[in-house]
């Protein structure tokens, strides 16, 4: 497999799979601080994977997205029937990519409430006076950012995005972003999750139409906050990795090379956060 490596990133390896598609695979390795632990999170890559898919299931009525299966009985050699890739991978559509992160944020939180406190704008939306840490927008905004190869993604506003892809792809990149991300948030709230943001990727199939890609919707990529202890006011509860990212702050750890070892305590409860957003979220009981 290594042969056929294209890209390794933080938590997930791309592997090219014929010439029209790929094969995407997330690993148990976490993040923080844009530092990769040395102690992967057991069971996270398939977490992961289940629920990019139970999204994509979910607003496949809204938007086509790059999923040809996860099923590894279908997958081309050297892939086929792999069980090291079972649960934790998808053969997809290769796509042209849209370089933008698609964010939306609905609650004003991290990087959107430390702007707001300096000049009440978010991302270049000025943004209603008043407005406490996590209370939720009138509207959820739609602030992209550009892809950094290297280092942090810069965030941009609408307008910069339209001039780099045009009016009509910008404005309906902008539409599905936020739709989709009303569609999830409301079922979310239904089953005692907030997803305060999110941030989704696009791409352009071989017909010009575009088409959901990446991940979905996943503890690494958004923002959820357990619904019953939601108050307006301060930083809230989440299933993501903030629990880690608070222990690595609390133990001077914080963006330090190399990231220590993690304690076995650490590691069972990230884990049981992610299994509990999944359960939560599907109605399913994880089983790995």
């Amino acid at each position: 497999m290594a042969d056929n490596k294209l890209f390794e990133g933080k938590v997930r390896a791309i592997f090219s799979a014929g010439d029209d598609k790929l094969l995407i695979v997330t690993t148990d390795r976490i993040s923080a601080y844009d530092v990769i632990m040395p102690t992967p999170i057991k069971d996270k890559g398939i977490i992961l994977n289940s629920l990019s898919m139970f999204w994509f299931d979910l607003t496949k009525d809204v938007i086509k997205n790059h999923v040809i299966t996860t099923d590894i009985a279908e997958y081309p050699e050297p892939y086929k029937n792999d069980e090291s890739l079972k649960g934790r991978s998808m053969l997809v559509k290769k796509l042209k990519m849209i370089p933008f992160e698609c964010i939306v944020r609905g609650y004003i939180t991290g990087s959107a409430w430390e702007s707001y406190q300096k000049d009440g704008t978010v991302c270049g939306h000025k943004v209603a006076p008043g407005l406490v840490e996590s209370d939720k927008f009138p509207e959820p905004l739609f602030t992209p950012s550009t892809k950094a190869a290297e280092g942090h993604d810069i965030n941009v506003d609408y307008e910069y995005m339209a001039n780099e892809l045009g009016d009509e792809l910008a404005s309906k990149i902008r539409d599905k972003t936020i739709e989709i991300y009303n569609i999830c948030a409301d079922y979310a709230a239904k089953h005692g999750i907030i997803i305060a943001d999110t941030k989704l990727e696009f791409g352009l199939d071989e017909n010009g139409e575009l088409v959901l890609g990446d991940e979905v919707l996943t503890p690494d990529s958004s923002r959820f906050w357990p619904a019953a202890d939601y108050v307006p006011g301060k930083g809230q509860s989440s299933y993501d990795k903030q629990y880690l990212r608070d222990w690595l702050s609390n133990n001077g750890y914080k963006g330090k090379v190399p990231a220590p070892e993690l304690p076995d305590d650490v590691v069972k409860a990230t884990r049981d956060k992610y299994v509990e957003a999944y359960e939560i979220l599907t109605g399913k009981k994880f089983e790995a």
